[in-house]
């Protein structure tokens, strides 16, 4: 564990994980050490790998090297995904990780997540040598960018949907509509209140020729596989969610396309900036993540980072859903606020009817009225994002940083961004070349919904 020198003003015990992987791979290197090969394969044959170096079985701090990979894993299964983790390495290792990756084991969520709910087939752990983990195939595809015609955009968060009316690449109308769709048990509530907003934007335009969409968690063929926010509905109603877009689709009559959220996301980036090798971080009721990468193209990764660990502090704040540690939901989200609030005496307002919306709304209130407590959460999150950011930048080959979503808006956008950028330069000269761009208010609020307007390809449709 190494001492940042520069500490969340609410968090002072935050262990990096950037440090700590740097110091750990320092004393690797003066060490000799042993290659470790990590492989994820994903459907249609597509296959990641990472090579690392741990410590020699004889050294006397080798009890180490468990818990860096273990995070190295954890971190790479849900960067990119898979049913199946090859280990090529010292068998020891292996046989560990397919132990705490098991039914029962410490990341029992995470195995029943990526097997039976994202790729539905059971997660293998393979133990084996380095030169058996099978070559790298990834798979990559063209995304949105098309801008011609009478388009609606949306983009469905935890707090509220985001739509927009979009003629020929200009949005003409756009609106943020709450609602809790978490704690829903009627899939009717979420159709109706996403059919609503489209109507909506419909009704500014003389016609719709397609629908594009984001959303948190994972989509296949416009069909929801998991997300938290039907994390109410029951498992016999659940097909009503997986064929609701479906369903919307046919109704409109028009071509529709949703994908995650935080692949918009780094459209929207890539689009507005003419460029790539783009990471897209929302911070909205969540942390969402989308990556574009040096080609333009994105890949079949899940870059679902809400879940990744970035703080390696023993007590670090656990994620509800997952159970796990120190990940990202709990840094760059709502959830950041509402867990740093009560540390500066700024109570949540409660009630059956307050919305989380509404409880970020009013802890930004004290950050505007110059609250010296709000900016310090504030400030947090931009000490956070430095270090994290050095971290993404060892799993991602990065040009530029967009960030944005509900967290951003009002001036705690550019505290997150100015604090950000002081921690990058000063603890890591290396990344100088990486930009972090903040977008102005109305594309840090409906950039999403605007660029997933640009999803459905109308000459496909044809």
């Amino acid at each position: 564990m190494i001492t940042p020198n520069f500490l969340p003003p609410l968090d002072p015990a935050f262990q990096p994980a950037a440090l700590a992987n740097r110091a750990f791979r320092r004393k690797v290197e003066a060490s000799g050490g042993v290659s470790l090969v990590i492989g994820l394969e994903r459907e249609h044959g597509a296959m990641s790998r990472y090579e690392l170096n741990i410590l020699p079985e004889n050294h006397p701090q080798s009890a180490e090297n468990l818990p860096y990979v273990e995070r190295i894993v954890k971190f790479l299964l849900w960067q990119q995904g898979g049913h199946t983790l090859y280990l090529g390495g010292p068998a020891s290792i292996g046989e560990a990780i397919s132990r705490i990756y098991a039914p029962g084991g410490e990341r029992a969520f995470d195995y029943e997540f990526m097997g039976s709910k994202v790729y539905l087939r059971p997660f293998r752990v393979i133990v084996c040598a380095a030169d058996e983990v099978p070559p790298v195939s990834e798979k990559t595809q063209v995304l949105g960018r098309h801008l011609g015609g009478y388009r609606i955009g949306f983009d469905l968060g935890a707090s509220d949907v985001k739509v927009s009316a979009v003629i020929d690449g200009e949005a003409i109308y756009s609106n943020e509509i709450v609602w809790e769709p978490t704690i829903q048990t009627d899939p009717d509530y979420h159709y109706q209140r996403i059919m609503a907003a489209l109507r909506e934007a419909a009704g500014k335009m003389p016609r719709v020729d397609a629908i594009g969409g984001s959303s948190a968690g994972v989509y296949v063929d416009n069909r929801p596989r998991v997300a938290s926010l039907y994390r109410g509905i029951p498992d016999d109603r659940f097909d009503e969610i997986r064929n609701m877009f479906l369903r919307i689709r046919d109704e409109f009559g028009a071509p529709l396309e949703i994908v995650n959220d935080g692949e918009v996301t780094a459209l929207a980036g890539s689009m507005s900036l003419e460029d790539n090798g783009i990471l897209g971080i929302a911070m909205g009721s969540s942390e969402a993540v989308g990556y574009v990468n040096q080609e333009g193209f994105i890949t079949d990764w899940l870059n679902e980072l809400a879940f990744a660990p970035v703080d390696y502090q023993a007590d670090a704040p656990a994620d509800e859903w997952s159970g796990d540690k120190g990940v990202g939901a709990l840094y760059f989200s709502q959830q950041c606020v509402f867990r740093l609030a009560p540390k500066v005496g700024i109570e949540l307002p409660e009630g059956p009817d307050v919305t989380k919306a509404e409880k970020l709304k009013h802890v930004q209130g004290f950050l505007e009225q110059g609250h010296e407590g709000a900016r310090q959460i504030w400030e947090s999150i931009g000490v956070y994002l430095g270090y994290t950011l050095a971290h993404y930048a060892d799993f991602y080959d990065l040009n530029h940083v967009l960030i944005l979503g509900r967290v951003t808006s009002g001036s705690g956008g550019p505290i997150i961004l100015d604090t950000a950028k002081r921690v990058l330069a000063a603890e890591f000269p290396e990344l100088s070349g990486l930009k972090i761009q903040l977008p102005d208010e109305k594309s840090r609020r409906v950039g999403q919904s605007i660029a997933a307007a640009s999803l459905p390809d109308l000459a496909e449709s044809e």
